[in-house]
């Protein structure tokens, strides 16, 4: 027996029609064009923004002195001092905050827990390491004003898809390692984590959304298409942490037709080893970013309700 897409998952796969061909190795401006157009439709048109969520946007300076946008959504009627650092996904190569303005605001409407939502610079104009490192300045400036924004500095917690999944697991190193805020939980979804996912595995090929051409682009990108692969820094690339000691519990999706599903599960494993609470939901039947494409899915609901869980339990 081989693997199937769940039927509802194919149903709607079908409705967008036949997917554009994948671009060649290398081509990081086609993959932004289709792709940000795709993410922007199902975050942000297929489903309302939350329009009771109340959003507003700062300004972090990170240490080589730009501005970047930091997004906050809060819900005026909650009273959580609970907080997220939400990272988007695209690969580290595409995708914006404006882009997760649906799914962000959906969140904070569902649970109260307000989210700031990071622009981290893109690779390969900015590789590594200003993607996250971006992304930890964004947490520390959550953290530095937690008292103006109601926010309990002992209740934040990272989160993200996809990319943004690997940047939050990366950011909750980097902050473990330079004795930063104590984060709560990371929260990762269907996440990016392993430069080395690189060999096609032939049962997950025809399904794959974000294929391994994707992925070899992106990780080129980020890390440099002649960089030694073996010295990759796990706040690069998580899954090669050795000693995952300390880091805050964590809560794991994936897809088990997504091409991220072996180092999610691995990600998994390293933590539990090291004495780190995970909950870890294999998915079957589904594919990268499936709950964005098929919404309305039952998968995609159950997923939307233990996100919704976990983040109301911070």
């Amino acid at each position: 027996m081989t693997f199937a897409l769940d039927p509802e998952i194919a149903a709607a796969l079908e409705a967008y029609g036949e997917p554009p061909a994948t671009p060649p190795i290398g081509d990081v401006e086609t993959r932004r064009t289709e792709l940000d157009a795709m993410l922007n439709q199902a975050n942000n048109v297929a489903q309302p923004i939350a329009a009771q969520v109340e959003i507003i946007d700062h300004k972090v300076i990170v240490e080589d002195g730009t501005a970047i946008r930091a997004r906050w959504y809060r819900l005026p009627s909650s009273e959580s001092r609970a907080a997220v650092v939400y990272f988007h996904g695209g690969g580290m190569i595409l995708g914006s905050v404006p882009i997760f303005d649906g799914p962000v605001s959906r969140y904070v409407a569902h649970t109260g827990v307000p989210m700031l939502s990071v622009e981290y610079r893109l690779a390969p104009e900015h590789p590594h390491p200003t993607p996250v490192e971006d992304a930890y300045a964004g947490l520390l400036w959550l953290a530095g004003h937690a008292s103006e924004l109601g926010v309990d500095p002992d209740r934040i917690a990272v989160m993200g898809d996809s990319a943004g999944g690997g940047i939050a697991a990366a950011v909750a190193i980097l902050s473990r390692d330079r004795g930063g805020p104590a984060l709560t939980r990371q929260i990762l979804l269907y996440a990016m984590l392993d430069d080395r996912t690189t060999t096609p595995d032939p049962y997950i090929v025809p399904f794959a959304g974000w294929t391994y051409d994707d992925n070899i682009t992106a990780w080129n990108a980020l890390l440099g298409e002649h960089a030694d692969r073996s010295a990759t820094d796990p706040a690069t690339a998580p899954a090669r942490i050795s000693d995952a000691t300390g880091l805050p519990a964590a809560y794991i999706e994936v897809g088990q037709l997504d091409i991220f599903r072996d180092e999610d599960i691995r990600y998994a494993l390293t933590l539990s080893q090291a004495g780190v609470p995970v909950e870890l939901h294999v998915h079957p039947g589904v594919p990268h970013e499936y709950d964005a494409l098929a919404f309305d899915a039952d998968v995609s609901r159950r997923a939307l309700a233990d996100r919704h869980r976990v983040l109301k339990s911070l």
